[in-house]
């Protein structure tokens, strides 16, 4: 292995190695830039999170197939004045009506006939404080978000040229007519405009936080931009890779998981760059040739970037075995992200040293003690004295090493205090309060809700096949007590036999007291199919709508949970066993990162809802948060365990502990800052979901950095000593010593 790190080392780093390995990445980055599409391009926020074995889906499969009038994406245009809406304003609804229905708007499939109803019938429709009307238009579900928001401005400008002014601008206070396009196809269009202004601030915000922090760490201009530009170039080959498979269709991805791995190459990107700058710079003071101490800083450092690189890529590609789509779509584009990552922070990054050298820390320039002496006697001055000032990680070292067991104590007590609120979290499946209050779409929500029914926003589409034996669907429905009204049921166009009743609860359908109705929906109408005769009753009833998917979307997430974080730390213990030889070590290193992870979702939500007044917490924050705090918590530790391991062989092992903690207590907090910074930048974001993912990640950096690493896991290792190892060994140090004098 030694051999082969020396000849990589020799390959990226030689007088015309280090030229030819950027040459290569310029070419590569150039290339498939030009030839494939950017991954920004192929976008695709209407994918499917649910795959066609879970009820609700297989329940639209049905709809599509026997209701066809309801097939589609449905933009709800809602029509509101503070006064009551006037004739005046729904002879606006009925010409937009006469002029869509004589020239379809494109992608156009249904627009009810307003226009041929007489004022009488249309005023019935209205709200019963007459304030509100909803109208809906049906789009093709293939009609993308940039097609729709055509559409939009379409009808926003002829309503301002109808009425003279802007009802889609409006207040909601307002005693003007009030517009706002809601229902999925215009939550559709304002996610797609949220998440594309979120990544141009997320991209500005990320890389000017990564600069500072760099400058204020290093102080140096250049050694600043070197991990950015590694970081540009991982991303710009990154990118047309992951834009060509979703082109092929071998992988969808979403605006979400595009912004997350923005902040994931910067963040973890710069922590590789970072852990083999810290080493060059060590070797510089120690090595005259620059070359050789490159070299050296390759060998010490490739090995535990290599892995945890590795340990990164395979956690995060464990989320290819979820249901739940939008965790799926995760796994390629993360994974790949970090492989690229780590290969650039291995190549590219040490081609730029090589040709750099020394001049990389300029003004701070490390050297050896011969050659400051040298440099001294050149210019006429005293030589200066080597300072011994104690560094912080001197100090976090000492303190391990001399009461170990008081460190555990005190770090299990802290973190187990934090976690113990983690089973106290509440959580929301509904994607629409993810959204800011001030969307359009929310807003168009907001008036439906208070002008009509909560059960109106999205109804719950029932369907059952009663065999013609005349099951009372409708009725069993509209008794219960949690129905508002169930309307009259609708014959199938392939299977007269199945009808759908569209019910109305009387909670916000997006409530979780609404997803624990729909076991009770299925229940009372396969007993009325049973009551009625009707065989096999359990397959002959199908529940979908926003409701049904959200209960389905939560179902998904435990099982996802249930599979993907037995996977995730099975491979991480797989890794580091190869890694350190060493069953304890493996042990008590995922059990720290666990607890880490516990205690971050509790302190998560302690900021969330008792600071920020969150009333709940996004359903897939858990497992977000999970795959990536143990994951790149193990970096930390496996950067810092390997430290101990190879200085382990030549001193005693508390010693050795000492110097690890030590040497790389400065780069790990770096590290960890600048990680821990990059994912706060999401909660910048008006996005909850990102929000909410950013504070808890950005807490749980935050204790593996500050609380783990400095002194959990070194004093687990010097109070378990030679046992850390088992069934590794470790040489005495001691003894070796003694024997040699």
């Amino acid at each position: 292995m030694g051999k082969l790190l020396e000849k990589y080392g020799r390959g990226v780093t030689g007088p015309r190695g280090k030229w030819v390995t950027l040459l290569l990445w310029v070419v590569i980055a150039g290339a498939l830039s030009a030839v494939w599409p950017a991954v920004n391009s192929q976008v695709n926020n209407n994918a499917a999170n649910l795959p066609e074995s879970f009820p609700s889906v297989q329940a639209d499969e049905v709809a599509k197939r026997e209701f066809p009038n309801a097939d589609g994406v449905p933009a709800l245009l809602v029509w509101h004045r503070e006064g009551g809406l006037a004739d005046s304003d729904l002879q606006i609804v009925q010409k937009l009506a006469e002029a869509y229905t004589a020239k379809p708007l494109p992608a156009q499939t249904a627009l009810p006939p307003y226009h041929q109803m007489p004022l009488p019938a249309l005023k019935a429709q209205l709200s019963e404080n007459k304030k509100t009307l909803v109208t809906p238009i049906v789009f093709s579900g293939e009609a993308d978000s940039a097609q729709l928001k055509e559409n939009f401005a379409t009808i926003r400008d002829q309503v301002k040229a109808l009425t003279g002014h802007d009802p889609f601008g409006e207040e909601l206070a307002s005693g003007q007519l009030i517009a706002r396009v809601s229902g999925p196809a215009g939550i559709s269009v304002d996610a797609s405009a949220l998440f594309k202004k979120a990544d141009v601030s997320l991209l500005i915000g990320t890389v000017l936080l990564v600069l500072v922090l760099l400058l204020a760490i290093y102080r140096s201009p250049i050694l600043a931009i070197i991990p950015l530009i590694g970081v540009g170039f991982a991303y710009a080959v990154t990118g047309p890779i992951l834009g060509f498979m979703a082109q092929r269709g071998w992988i969808e991805v979403d605006s979400q998981a595009i912004s997350i791995m923005t902040v994931l190459l910067f963040g973890a990107g710069t922590d590789y760059c970072l852990f083999l700058i810290a080493r060059y710079r060590q070797m510089l003071t120690v090595e005259s040739d620059k070359r050789a101490a490159l070299k050296r800083a390759i060998s010490g450092a490739s090995g535990a970037i290599a892995m945890s690189g590795f340990t990164v890529v395979l956690s995060l590609a464990a989320l290819l075995l979820a249901d739940y789509g939008v965790l799926k779509r995760f796994a390629v584009p993360f994974s790949l992200a970090i492989l690229i990552m780590a290969i650039a922070s291995l190549t590219f990054v040490p081609a730029m040293l090589a040709v750099l050298g020394r001049a990389s820390f300029f003004p701070l320039i490390p050297r050896t003690p011969e050659m400051i002496r040298q440099r001294a006697e050149k210019k006429g001055v005293p030589v200066p004295q080597p300072r011994t000032r104690k560094t912080v990680g001197d100090r976090f070292a000492h303190l391990v090493i001399a009461r170990p067991w008081a460190v555990i104590v005190v770090t299990v007590l802290v973190l187990g205090g934090a976690a113990s609120f983690a089973p106290g979290v509440k959580y929301t499946y509904d994607l629409l309060s993810s959204f800011p209050k001030d969307m359009p779409s929310r807003e168009g929500f907001q008036l439906i809700g208070e002008s009509y029914s909560p059960g109106s926003l999205a109804p719950v589409k029932v369907m059952a096949d009663t065999e013609g034996r005349g099951a009372d669907v409708q009725g069993t429905l509209s008794r219960l007590p949690f129905v508002d009204a169930a309307s009259a049921p609708q014959k199938g166009k392939a299977n007269p036999n199945i009808v759908a009743v569209d019910v109305q609860l009387n909670v916000n359908p997006y409530d979780n007291e609404a997803m624990d109705h729909i076991p009770g929906l299925r229940t009372e109408v396969e007993a009325a199919l049973r009551a009625s005769g009707v065989s096999d009753a359990g397959d002959r009833v199908w529940i979908g709508g926003q409701t049904a998917a959200q209960y389905d979307t939560k179902h998904a997430g435990d099982r996802d949970e249930l599979l993907v974080i037995p996977v995730v730390i099975g491979l991480i213990a797989l890794l580091l066993l190869a890694y350190l030889r060493s069953v304890v070590a493996m042990l008590y290193l995922i059990g720290t990162v666990v607890l880490s992870f516990g205690s971050a979702l509790g302190l998560g939500w302690i900021v969330l809802h008792y600071m920020m007044g969150a009333d709940a917490v996004a359903g897939a924050i858990p497992l977000y948060a999970f795959v990536f705090l143990v994951a790149l918590g193990e970096d930390y530790n496996i950067f810092m365990i390997s430290s101990i391991w190879k200085k382990s062989r030549e001193m005693p092992l508390k010693e050795a502990i000492r110097q690890g903690v030590s040497e790389t207590g400065g780069v790990i907090t770096s590290a960890g800052l600048i990680l821990a910074g990059t994912f706060a930048v999401l909660a910048t974001l008006p996005i909850q979901v990102l929000l909410q993912f950013g504070v808890i990640t950005a807490i749980g950096v935050l204790l593996d950095t500050f609380i783990v690493r400095p002194f959990l896991v070194p004093a687990l290792t010097t109070v378990l000593g030679r046992a850390a190892f088992w069934p590794g060994s470790v040489r005495d140090g001691r003894k070796e010593k003694s024997g040699a004098s």
